[in-house]
């Protein structure tokens, strides 16, 4: 049965169309075509209907091909190298200009292919030259937004975001936790979370790393958690700032109705709330009685703090 199960495994996402190497690359699938006719770059077959599809290899040669040309290769250069070659340049490439680049490479591959050893070998890489808040800010940041767009363009599933956003959440979860050990109590106490049926939490989760490096003191309670609950808090003497991220919920109906409950919530206390994401923009502009703030962006309230 486990044997089973691990074959299913290993052919999720093993074959591409043209559409899902344009998607993946940023490379125009009229381009890519000329690349495989012109220069015999790729070597795609093709269904009983005459339909190209790609191998994860093909994947794999192109995004190196697409790194050297992003770094002055000419096509017709790389187009000569064998395929070990293009391999060596592209690494070579990476380490004295394009590491962020190959990086985002290898999380792309590693996502489409479920590929635990290959996400932790490439982060291990990235620390040996940059710091965890340079490996968040410059490459886990754009490479996010980038599955924003693989979503859009139907190219990933569910279960591939979940799988690279849970390897993301434990690195920083690591560092959170190696900061901890060392800070000590602050004047203020943050408490973060998100609202019921939401379950995007990168964001938050690397806010609460930032403060924590700050040195405040965090209460982190995570997804889906229901506003009643900060009741819980109201007895302590301790300053307070909630701070919560509207990503997918509640809804754009829903938000004002949302506010207007926190304010029930919120409005006998002197505890300020953060609220952060696009959906603010909704509410922004009204006017509350509590202590609310509203930011776009973690980085935002960052810049603020």
């Amino acid at each position: 049965m486990l044997n089973n199960k691990q074959e299913t495994l290993n052919n999720i996402k093993q074959d591409f169309t043209i559409k899902d190497l344009e998607n993946i690359s940023g490379i125009k699938a009229h381009t890519i075509r000329i690349w495989e006719k012109r220069y015999n770059l790729l070597e795609p077959q093709r269904t009983n209907t005459n339909i190209r599809y790609y191998s994860h290899k093909n994947l794999q040669k192109l995004l190196n091909v697409v790194l050297l040309t992003k770094n002055n290769f000419k096509i017709s250069k790389i187009a000569k190298m064998s395929d070990e070659e293009i391999y060596q340049n592209s690494r070579d490439v990476a380490f004295k200009e394009g590491l962020n680049d190959e990086a985002i490479n290898s999380f792309k591959l590693s996502m489409l292919q479920f590929d635990k050893i290959l996400f932790n070998e490439t982060y291990n890489r990235l620390l040996e030259v940059k710091t965890f808040k340079e490996i968040f800010k410059e490459i886990f940041i754009p490479f996010l937004n980038y599955i924003g767009l693989l979503w859009q363009t139907d190219t990933v599933l569910p279960a591939h975001e979940h799988f690279i956003s849970n390897l993301i959440s434990q690195k920083i979860h690591i560092n959170t936790e190696n900061l901890e050990q060392k800070n000590l109590p602050s004047e203020k106490t943050y408490v973060l979370f998100l609202p019921e049926n939401e379950i995007h939490e990168l964001g938050l989760l690397y806010l609460n790393f930032e403060l924590v490096n700050k040195g405040y003191n965090t209460i982190y309670l995570g997804q889906n958690l229901p506003l009643n609950n900060l009741n819980i808090f109201f007895n302590h003497e301790m300053k307070l700032c909630f701070v919560t991220s509207l990503t997918v919920q509640p809804y754009d109906d829903k938000v004002e109705e949302y506010f207007k409950e926190l304010e029930t919530i919120l409005s006998d206390t002197k505890h300020e709330f953060v609220a952060i994401g696009r959906k603010t923009e909704l509410v922004k502009h009204n006017t509350y009685n509590f202590n609310v703030s509203f930011f776009n962006t973690v980085t935002d309230v960052l810049n603020d703090i």
